[in-house]
C-alpha cells in the first residue's frame, strides 16, 4: 500500500503543493475555504504528516518523553494525564515509557527516548542509582526530574514536600486526640518514603509520642501490598488508635483487610492516606489523606522543561510544592480517656 503524499492531496484538491503545505501549517496566506478543502481531502485519503521530515527541517520533534515506574499506580497515571494534557496545550505530544521498577528497563527506555530525539524528558527515577547510571545521556537532553532524590545535584526537579506532608497528617491525628499512631508501609530504600517517615518522626518527637512503624519490603506501593500488610497487623490485638499510611494505595488495601477482620474505620481505627488519588474520594472509601497537587506538579514540570528546551543556558531549578490535608470520613476524634 503506497503512502499518501502532499502531492496526492494537491492533485485531488486541484491546488499546488505549496498551497497544501501552507494549509497544513495554518498559514494566514491561505483562505479558510481552501484550507477546509485540503483538510477534507487529507481525511478522505488518510494523509498524515511526515513528522520525521518536519523535525529535520525544524530542528526539533515537538515530542516530550515521560518516564514513569508504572501506570498501574493511580497517582502516576493521574499525574501523567495532567502532563499530557498540558503538554498538548503547549504544542507538544507526549511519548510515555514505563520502567516496571526494573533498573535495566529504566536504562533502556531512557536511551530509547534519546534515540527518538525527543526534545526533552520528564523523568521519575525509580532507584537511588538512576542518576549516576544515566548521567552521560542526561547531559545530552533537557531533563526535568519528578523526585527529591537529586536535592544536592545541579539538575532541575520538582516534588511535593513529603516530609511536611506526613508531619501535617500526624499533627492532625494528634489534634483528634490520637497518641498511638502507627506509620504503615515505610520503605527504607526510597528517598521519598524516607522523607515521609522522617516527617512522621519529627511530629512524634515534637508532640511527645513514641513512633511506631510497620515496614514494607516491596519496591513499590499497591492496594494488594496494603491488604497483605494489614492482614498481618490485624492478626494481632490492635495496639493503635490511628494509622498514617505511606500512600493511599496502602490505605485502601488496609480498608479491605479491616472489613474482613471486623475492624471498623474510623470507629475502631482512624486511617490517614497520602497522595489523594482519584479513588480516595469515592463514597465507599471516603479517605482522609494528604493531597499532592498533581495538576500544579504537571504544569510546573512541563513549563520548566520547555524553558530548558527553548533556553539551553537556563540555570537548573529546584521546586518543592506544598501538600495539603483533605478531611473526609476515615478519621475520628477520640475522647480523652480512649487515647
Amino acid at each position: 500500500m503506497r503512502k499518501v503524499t502532499i502531492k496526492d492531496i494537491a492533485k485531488a484538491v486541484g491546488v499546488s503543493y505549496s498551497t497544501v503545505s501552507r494549509s497544513l501549517s495554518k498559514s494566514p496566506e491561505i483562505s479558510l475555504e481552501t484550507r477546509e478543502k485540503v483538510l477534507a481531502a487529507c481525511r478522505e485519503y488518510g494523509y498524515t504528516a511526515n513528522y520525521v521530515a518536519k523535525s529535520m527541517v525544524m530542528g526539533k520533534t515537538e515530542i516530550i518523553g515521560l518516564i514513569v515506574s508504572s501506570m498501574d499506580n493511580p497517582f502516576m497515571s493521574e499525574l501523567s494525564d495532567y502532563i499530557e494534557r498540558y503538554a498538548r496545550e503547549k504544542g507538544y505530544n507526549l511519548m510515555v515509557c514505563t520502567t516496571s521498577h526494573n533498573e535495566k528497563q529504566e536504562d533502556e527506555v531512557f536511551r530509547l527516548l534519546v534515540g527518538r530525539q525527543v526534545d526533552g524528558i520528564i523523568f521519575f527515577p525509580s532507584f537511588s542509582t538512576s542518576y549516576d547510571n544515566l548521567k552521560p545521556f542526561i547531559d545530552g537532553v533537557p531533563t526535568v526530574f519528578m523526585s527529591e532524590n537529586l536535592r544536592d545535584l545541579p539538575e532541575s526537579y520538582i516534588a511535593v514536600d513529603n516530609r511536611e506532608g506526613t508531619r501535617l497528617g500526624t499533627e492532625y491525628l494528634h489534634r483528634l486526640n490520637h497518641r498511638k499512631i502507627l506509620y504503615f508501609g515505610r520503605r527504607k530504600h526510597s528517598t521519598t518514603h524516607q522523607l515521609r517517615a522522617q516527617g512522621y518522626m519529627d511530629a512524634c518527637r515534637e508532640l511527645g509520642m513514641e513512633p511506631s512503624f510497620m515496614d514494607s519490603d516491596h519496591p513499590f506501593s499497591s492496594i494488594q501490598k496494603g491488604y497483605a500488610l494489614a492482614r498481618e497487623l490485624f492478626a494481632r490485638p490492635l495496639a493503635y488508635t490511628a494509622v498514617a499510611a505511606a500512600t493511599d494505595s496502602l490505605a485502601i488495601g488496609m480498608l479491605q483487610a479491616a472489613g474482613e477482620a471486623g475492624v471498623r474505620i474510623p470507629e475502631d481505627l482512624s486511617l490517614l492516606g497520602f497522595d489523594d488519588i482519584i479513588y480516595a474520594g469515592l463514597p465507599v472509601i471516603n479517605l482522609t489523606t494528604i493531597r499532592q497537587p498533581k495538576e500544579a506538579m504537571a504544569t510546573t514540570a512541563v513549563d520548566m522543561l520547555l524553558d530548558r528546551i527553548n533556553n539551553p543556558m537556563t540555570a537548573y531549578s529546584h521546586i518543592i510544592l506544598a501538600p495539603s490535608l483533605v478531611e473526609r470520613g476515615s478519621c475520628q476524634r477520640l475522647s480523652c480517656q480512649n487515647n
